[in-house]
């Protein structure tokens, strides 16, 4: 590929001291292309230009109809594009051609979303007393920005961008290093539409470099950031010195918690899929398994044996699993299954799986792990892989209390016929989300979506993720 630009104030540029990174095929380990290392001037000419055109009378002359009729334009043209879309998100990623045409699908349904509701944020009149009139307006927070991690680019990227745009903001994505290759063509899209050239910008860049100056610049008004703990924390902090807003998705260790009246065949399947999407590299990810003791045995022999006919291999051959991103990510999660090695018992997977000319490439079997402390590291920490860990209970109440047992609490799934039973479990588990008998991992586009403890704090998709981008003004009129 041709090397890729940033997308500042309507123009497409190299970063101001014109160095690079190189973006790697996870599927072959083989250089793609590059990106401009974005650094503190281009991130600042991006947030200036967002600024500018925030406050631009022609920013204020388009109506919010109109700004959503150009999302829905965006969204014919990633509809258009959807083939070529699939193929980059699959081999940026590195993640089977299946997921990355349901990736562009999703993508597709957020512009849509976000474009049917931008004219349809309402505001509230209060009852006060006889002659005053009091009303509520939601009116745009000014320059959003919007830090996209690698596991999902165009997904994340279009969940907070649409909402944002439709609510009348401005917006600089920062996309992750890794992985820019459909951020870049949602920027050759808004290229295309009639906005003002400053509202959508695009800059690229290493994390600790044009992602600490975009969390940290004074001129933004809205930070929305997914990633680790770590990394979110840093963030908060560095918009907390600004006095700035920010949505934070950071993360779980997502229980899928089965129990004997269940489904078998159908928790078996969901319980596998919410653990190898992506190869295990997804925040919402069931990587614990609470099994009822007594229906152990049984549900373990099927789910062993439905691991060992997934398949691993090349992103764009469709395998169940693609490669894990990156050789630093794999050693991270062969560090666990080590530690899990010496502590518990790997069931199946574990192992490298090598192909012939892709020796620089990354792949792995899927993981079940059994009998591992409930204090182990690999059994509080997230390990973002196809490594999922084993547990029993006796009862509910062992169930609600293993469930909340890690300092994150994003996803939650509940496999039973028994429908009290199920609703004693979700009003006690702290899940931001809870499935019952299915595991949404994130659920469809209107689904409020977010956690409870470290997982983060407020909530993207659905319609109240726009409040995240308005604030709000309360006006009183006197009258005789």
């Amino acid at each position: 590929m041709e090397a890729l630009k940033m997308y500042i104030n309507g123009k497409w540029e190299d970063g101001h001291d014109k160095g690079t990174i190189n973006v790697n095929n996870p599927s072959t380990g083989e250089t793609m292309t590059t990106i401009p290392r974005g650094k503190e001037d281009d991130v600042d000419r991006a947030v200036k230009a967002a600024k500018d055109t925030f406050r631009s009378a022609e920013w204020r002359r388009v109506k919010p109809f109109e700004r959503g009729r150009i999302l829905f334009g965006v969204a014919a043209q990633i509809k258009e594009n959807r083939d070529e879309l699939a193929r980059l998100e699959s081999m940026d990623v590195g993640k089977p051609l299946t997921q990355g045409y349901a990736d562009i699908d999703a993508a597709i349904r957020y512009f849509e979303f976000y474009g049917g509701a931008a004219d349809k944020v309402m505001g509230d009149t209060i009852p006060i007393e006889d002659g005053l009139i009091d009303y509520v307006i939601r009116e745009p927070i000014g320059v959003t920005a919007h830090i996209v991690p690698w596991n999902y680019p165009i997904q994340i990227l279009s969940r907070s961008v649409a909402a944002a745009i439709a609510m009348g903001n401005t917006v600089v994505v920062k996309s992750a290093e890794d992985t820019p290759l459909t951020a870049t063509k949602i920027a050759e899209y808004f290229d295309q539409t009639s906005l003002p050239k400053g509202v959508f910008n695009h800059v690229t860049g290493y994390g600790y470099e044009a992602g600490a100056t975009l969390s940290s610049h004074p001129l933004i008004n809205h930070l929305t950031f997914t990633g680790s703990v770590g990394t979110g924390t840093a963030v908060a902090n560095a918009a907390t010195s600004n006095v700035v807003p920010v949505t934070l998705e950071l993360g779980g260790k997502s229980p899928n918690i089965v129990f004997s009246d269940c489904d078998i065949d159908k928790a078996v399947e969901g319980v596998v899929k919410a653990i190898i999407q992506n190869a295990g590299q997804t925040c919402s990810a069931g990587s614990r398994l609470l099994i009822e003791e007594s229906f152990k045995e049984t549900f373990l022999d099927k789910l062993v044996d439905r691991f060992k006919t997934l398949s691993v291999g090349p992103a764009l051959d469709d395998h169940d699993l693609g490669p894990i991103l990156n050789q630093k990510q794999f050693d991270r999660i062969m560090e666990f299954i080590s530690l899990a090695e010496r502590e518990s018992t790997v069931l199946t997977g574990g192992r490298r799986v090598t192909y012939e000319h892709y020796e620089n490439a990354c792949y792995l079997e899927p993981t079940v792990i059994d009998n591992l402390p409930l204090d182990s590291k690999a059994a509080q920490e997230e390990i973002f892989g196809p490594v999922l860990s084993v547990f029993t209970f006796k009862d509910e109440e062992e169930a609600i209390e293993m469930a909340n047992s890690t300092d994150y609490g994003l996803v939650t799934g509940i496999w039973t016929r028994d429908i009290n039973k199920a609703h004693l479990l979700m009003s006690r588990i702290d899940s931001g989300q809870v499935f019952i008998n299915n595991y949404g991992a994130g659920g469809g586009v209107q689904m409020p979506f977010g956690g409870y403890k470290k997982s983060g704090f407020g909530r993207e998709k659905g319609w109240i993720a726009l409040y995240n981008y308005t604030q709000v003004k309360n006006v009183a009129i006197k009258f005789d």
